[in-house]
């Protein structure tokens, strides 16, 4: 018997084109079907500590993200983060997880793939954009590099991930039921420099 794969739909797919007409000083562009694991374990754990060296990381601070290594780990809670890789890496991941955890029932590794979809944001209007919609301070001397605050964006629960050493790139995930609201919102908050030098 065969089993079909089934077909997956990027809540953005649609967007695309609009998203590449913004003006330039941002640009927007969905990253979709990316890996994401919950990972939830005690922090300083013998689970937590199997994690980081079958990861090669550190697992992040509060409010804070590792980027350095292709498996990006994102402070989530007091005892969850959210491990984000390629697409088409979370059977292996997760095999790789689980066997390092072992029978430890005080941690576990959950595939959340579907529920978010994560948006790169990146340009010098970043900053003033968001600020429209989001009370977090993207200035680098308050929120810098792999910074990671929840928090929300026009009324819509995000998870906002600062890339750049200027925050002049972020990653934003949100839940794929709200990415067309927030695909629009951005579209929306952009109106006043269309036609302009920005």
């Amino acid at each position: 018997m065969t089993v079909e794969t089934p077909t997956r739909f990027s809540p953005l797919a649609e967007w695309q084109d609009r998203l590449a007409g913004l003006p330039s000083g941002l640009r927007v562009r969905e990253l979709p079907f990316l890996t994401q694991l919950s990972l939830r374990a005690q922090p300083g754990s013998a689970a937590a500590k199997a994690v980081e060296a079958c990861l090669g990381i550190t697992l992040p601070d509060p409010v804070r993200a590792e980027l350095s290594g292709d498996v990006k780990a994102l402070w989530m809670g007091p005892d969850e983060w959210l491990l984000v890789a390629p697409d088409g890496r979370r059977q292996e991941l997760l095999a790789r997880l689980r066997d390092a955890i072992g029978d430890n029932g005080s941690a576990s590794v959950t595939d959340v793939s579907a529920q978010r979809t994560t948006l790169a944001l990146s340009g010098h209007l970043l900053r003033e954009v968001l600020a429209q919609g989001c009370a977090v301070d993207l200035d680098p001397r308050v929120t810098p590099v792999g910074s990671c605050p929840t928090t929300l964006l026009a009324q819509a629960p995000v998870t906002l991930v600062v890339r750049d050493e200027v925050a002049s790139a972020v990653w934003l995930l949100v839940r794929a039921s709200f990415a067309c609201y927030l695909a629009t919102w951005l579209l929306d908050a952009c109106t006043e420099y269309r036609g302009g030098t920005g």
